[in-house]
This record gives structure tokens, C-alpha cells and sequence, in this order.
């Protein structure tokens, strides 16, 4: 599934299409994706004129200037395909495409059909219950206190934890695993457990790993592409992630291991992680 540097990426990729544009044609190819489209949904977005597209954990809002908010998720293989002139041919699976006023189109793909939309009305955003128990956002205020504050007596692992989107919205599982490699700091240990130093690396590590990872366009994982449709680099920079059996690219002593936790894969060095 798509994660936060991938969200973030295509939500770039796609506001330098859409924001402040027009949407001069909307065309709904289907009914549904995961859940059905809200009624209406593409008459009453043809039209409006986008003012601006933001993230919130996996989320892309989009705020259109008759008061709407246009809410997406990527699901586990959906992505945006952007692009100047007409939009093309509609292939089997582009399921909504997008014109806009000023040349440029957007295109949804998404072969399971696992994202979702959304319209809604703006002044009703912070109670959507897709977004009122989300926890904070991982790029901006993180701080050692916070994340004791959020792990205090916490039994479960700090995987699980930091994998908990009401207390932090957007981390996935790759990024998960590579923060907790950069921060020394075994995916099952128990969260409650935490010292100063291992907090403190992890709200250091938390937000590099982010940040690098998007400047890389994101992790190209099956159907993942940037709107462009480059691939994702960021894979390259994996330290632990999908390396089980490796050599550890730090110390260079041990094996990267992979242990599953909750149904998911955890890799990890046991060496350079405590």
C-alpha cells in the first residue's frame, strides 16, 4: 500500500496540475472503486475550481471553491497519472479522469480497485470519520516528550505502536522498519519501554526517513508510480527493508532478519538494533 512519501508525492505531482485550475470535465468511468462513489460525484466536481490539494496521513484533500472537499486514498495499488493536453484513451483500468480549464489532465488508476473517494462538504473536514481520529502528522513537531507522551504504558511492540495511526498518521510499514533501523531500536520491543536516547533517535529518524524518501519520489512497490509515471527511488536506500539474508549495510556482522508481526513482515539487524 501506498504510504505517507508515496501520498505526499503524488499529491505534488497532482497540485501542479490541479490547484487553481478548473475542473472543466470529471468523468466517473464507474460507480464504484472500493466503495461507491458519493451520488453525483463527478457532476458536482465538473465545474469547480480547485484551491488547494494538501495530505493528511494517506489522505489527498482537495478544496474546491463551492465549498467541497474531495477526499482520496490510494488504496493498495490506485495512483494519479498527470499530464498536459487531452487526457488519453481511457485504458481497462482508469476508473476516473480529469480535464482541466488550463490544459492539463488527471487520470485514477487503480487495477484492485482498493482506494476510495470522497465529497463532502469542507466545513464538515474535521469530523469526516475517515480523519477525526487520525493522530499527528510525523513531519512537523515531533519531539521526544510527544512520543513518550504517546507510548507511555504501552505494552505493545514499538512497531505496532508507531504503525498506530491515532497516535501517528501516515507511517506505514517500510518506513516503519527503516526508522526503527536508523534509530537502533528492535521492532518488538515493547513501546512503554523506550529510554530518552532511543526516543530521541526515533524522532529523529521518523522524519528523515520521510523526507529522504520523498525527495526520492517515494518506494516503487507493484503498481506504484510517481504522477509522472517515473518509478520510485527510495528502494535503493533501503537499509533493512525487504533485505532479509543480506549483509547489514552498517555493521557489516550480521544478516538482516525478518520476523512477522501482526501479519506483517518486520526486518531488522540484530546486532546494530536493541
Amino acid at each position: 500500500m501506498p504510504e505517507l512519501p508515496e501520498v505526499e508525492t503524488t499529491m505534488r505531482g497532482l497540485a501542479a496540475i490541479i490547484t487553481g485550475q478548473r475542473l472543466s470535465r470529471v468523468e466517473a468511468r464507474r460507480p464504484d472503486l472500493r466503495f461507491p462513489l458519493p451520488p453525483d460525484f463527478a457532476a458536482r466536481m465538473q465545474g469547480q475550481t480547485v484551491l488547494r490539494i494538501d495530505r493528511r496521513a494517506k489522505y489527498m484533500l482537495a478544496r474546491l471553491d463551492g465549498g467541497l472537499t474531495w477526499l482520496t486514498h490510494l488504496g493498495m495499488s490506485g495512483r494519479m497519472m498527470v499530464g498536459q493536453g487531452p487526457a488519453p484513451e481511457p485504458a481497462k483500468h482508469d476508473h476516473i479522469i480529469i480535464e482541466t480549464g488550463g490544459g492539463g489532465y488527471a487520470v485514477y488508476q487503480d487495477p484492485r480497485r482498493f482506494g476510495f473517494m470522497d465529497l463532502f462538504p469542507t466545513s464538515e473536514e474535521a469530523s469526516h470519520p475517515r480523519l477525526v481520529s487520525l493522530g499527528m502528522e510525523p513531519l512537523s513537531g515531533l519531539t521526544p516528550p510527544k512520543l513518550k507522551a504517546m507510548l507511555a504504558g504501552k505494552s505493545s511492540s514499538i512497531k505496532a505502536a508507531l504503525l498506530d495511526q491515532r497516535l501517528i498518521a501516515g507511517l506505514g510499514n517500510i518506513y516503519v522498519c527503516e526508522a526503527l533501523f536508523r534509530a537502533r531500536v528492535r521492532p518488538e520491543r515493547e513501546a512503554g519501554s523506550m529510554k530518552p536516547a532511543e526516543l530521541k533517535r526515533l524522532t529523529v529518524a521518523i522524519p528523515e526517513v520521510l523526507r529522504e524518501a520523498i525527495a526520492a519520489g517515494g518506494s516503487s512497490l507493484r503498481d506504484y508510480r510517481q504522477p509522472s509515471g517515473e518509478l520510485g527511488y527510495f528502494k535503493a536506500s533501503w537499509g533493512v527493508y525487504g533485505r532479509e539474508g543480506e549483509d547489514c549495510i552498517t555493521c557489516g556482522k550480521s544478516h538482516v532478519r525478518r520476523l512477522v508481526q501482526s501479519g506483517r513482515s518486520s526486518f531488522y539487524c540484530p546486532t546494530c538494533q536493541r
